[in-house]
C-alpha cells in the first residue's frame, strides 16, 4: 500500500524562517499585542534567499568540472631551438648479420666467480671493405660497450654445461681500450636464440679462416712473383755487364790493330 503525503513549501518556508522569541521581544508594538515588524522581517528574508538564489546557482557552475582541453590549431614556436647533431657510432662502414639480445658475463680470475658484464644487445657487424667480422655489445639504456673484439678463425664457441641457453669462448677484449684476454659468457631468452649464436659465430670464424688462407696464398704469390721480378732485373743487369765487357775488349783489339798497322807503315822499306 502505498501513501502520498502533500507538502505545502510555503508552510515549511514559514516555520523554518520563523525569528526566535528575542526577536519578539525587541520588535514588539507596545500599543498592539501583536508582533508587527517581524511578518516584514520574514518579508524581507524571503526576498534575499530569493536574491541569493541565481549566485547558488552560479556557484555550482563553477564547481562543475572543466571541460576537456580542445586544439585550437595554434602554434606556438619554441623559446630554444636546438639543433641536429649528427652521432657516430662507428657502425656506418658495417653491416649487422647477427642481432639478439642477451646477457655478458665475464669470468674473474682473482675472483674465481662470473660477474656480470651487462645486459643489451650483441652484434655482429662485417665491414663492408675489408670482410673482417667484430662482435660488439651495448648495455641498453646506458649504451655502455660490454664487449668489442674481431671473431678469429682460431675462435672457438661452446655450450655451457648445464644451460643450454648460454655458450662459452675465449677472445682478446677491447672494450676497456685496452687488450685483455677474456672468457665469456653469454646468455640468451630461449635456446633458439643461443643455436643461432653458436652458429653464426663458427659461419664467421670460417670464412675468416678461408680470408686469412686466400690473403697467405696471394701474399707468398706476391713474394714469389717478386723474387722472379728481381732475378730477373739481376740477369738483365749481368748479361748488360757482358755485352759492355764485350764491347770494351773488341774495342781495345780494334785500337790495337790500327796501332800495329801505323807502326808498319812507318817503318823503312827493306833494300
Amino acid at each position: 500500500m502505498t501513501v502520498t503525503t502533500t507538502v505545502n513549501l510555503d508552510s515549511l518556508l514559514c516555520v523554518n524562517l520563523t525569528p526566535p522569541p528575542s526577536l519578539y521581544k525587541k520588535t514588539l508594538n507596545p500599543n498592539t499585542s501583536s508582533p508587527a515588524e517581524p511578518s516584514k522581517r520574514l518579508t524581507l528574508h524571503k526576498s534575499n534567499m530569493a536574491s541569493k538564489e541565481p549566485d547558488h546557482e552560479h556557484r555550482e557552475d563553477d564547481d562543475a568540472p572543466a571541460a576537456d582541453d580542445e586544439d585550437t590549431g595554434a602554434q606556438v614556436a619554441p623559446i630554444v631551438r636546438l639543433e641536429e647533431v649528427a652521432v657516430t657510432t662507428g657502425e656506418e662502414e658495417e653491416d649487422a648479420i647477427l642481432d639478439l639480445k642477451s646477457k655478458l658475463y665475464r669470468f674473474d680470475k682473482d675472483g674465481n666467480q662470473w660477474k656480470e658484464r651487462g645486459a643489451g644487445t650483441v652484434k655482429l657487424l662485417k665491414h663492408k671493405k675489408t670482410g673482417k667480422v667484430r662482435l660488439v655489445m651495448r648495455q641498453s639504456k646506458t649504451l655502455k660497450i660490454c664487449a668489442n673484439h674481431y671473431v678469429l678463425a682460431t675462435m672457438t664457441v661452446q655450450e655451457h654445461a648445464g644451460n643450454d641457453k648460454s655458450c662459452l669462448w675465449h677472445a682478446s677484449d677491447f672494450a676497456d681500450d685496452e687488450l685483455k684476454d677474456e672468457l665469456f659468457c653469454i646468455r640468451f631468452a630461449s635456446v633458439e636464440n643461443c643455436k643461432s649464436f653458436m652458429e653464426t659465430f663458427r659461419e664467421v670464424a670460417e670464412s675468416q679462416k678461408s680470408t686469412e688462407e686466400n690473403k697467405e696464398a696471394s701474399a707468398a704469390a706476391g713474394l714469389l712473383e717478386k723474387l722472379s721480378v728481381e732475378e730477373k732485373e739481376g740477369k738483365d743487369k749481368v748479361e748488360e755487364k757482358d755485352v759492355k765487357a764485350k764491347e770494351e775488349t773488341e774495342t781495345k783489339e780494334d785500337t790495337k790493330k790500327v796501332d800495329d798497322s801505323e807502326k808498319k807503315d812507318g817503318e823503312p822499306a827493306s833494300t
